[in-house]
């Protein structure tokens, strides 16, 4: 397994109450060295609509995310220019890399972007063959609550910006339950 490549830093601590999972970062994103930083991607408008930072941050702050316990990452951390160019063997390599970060670092509530991050997720690190709804989910990864929203990408027009806030705002409300819980 060789991970010597340019790609996105990890934005992970122990004891963050949130982390967002994308599928893969894109190319935009590894050159400008932010999350989600294509001007046409709808994550920073959905997900600061649904007051989930506070203050609302963009892809130029996303380190910043850390110190409200928001953390960022990948299933795979292999850059490419859409999610077709992804092969299983990407999967294969990279999928037991997250769930091992996931249970090292134990966030609250892991928020996966688009069911094709989930399900290759569940199916390469866990073995499960599911196609998950979107919403909360009934699988923990070790202690971790996990929640499924669209992607963002505006590649997955099928959901207006409306839907991408409508589910941010259900995550907000769940982690707002999972805080005070915890």
């Amino acid at each position: 397994m060789t991970h010597n490549l340019e790609t996105l830093s990890d934005y992970l601590a122990t004891g963050l109450d949130l982390v967002f999972v994308g599928l893969n970062p894109g190319l935009t994103s590894v050159r400008d060295g932010h999350y989600f930083a294509s001007p046409r991607n709808r994550f920073w408008k959905a997900v600061n609509s649904a007051g989930i930072f506070d203050p609302p941050l963009e892809a130029e702050t996303d380190h910043l995310a850390l110190e409200q316990g928001i953390g960022f990452t990948d299933v795979v951390k292999r850059p490419s220019a859409g999610a077709s160019d992804l092969r299983a063997a990407d999967f294969r390599e990279w999928a037991p890399v997250l769930k091992d970060k996931l249970e090292r670092y134990a966030p609250k509530v892991v928020c996966f972007h688009g069911s094709v991050a989930y399900r290759n997720f569940l199916k390469y690190a866990e073995g499960v063959d599911l196609r998950p709804e979107l919403g909360g989910q009934d699988r923990p990864i070790g202690e971790s609550t996990v929640f499924l929203v669209p992607n963002p990408s505006p590649a997955n027009a099928v959901y207006s910006m409306n839907d991408l806030m409508g589910w941010y705002y259900q995550l907000r409300v769940l982690l707002e339950e999972t805080t005070t819980e915890r």
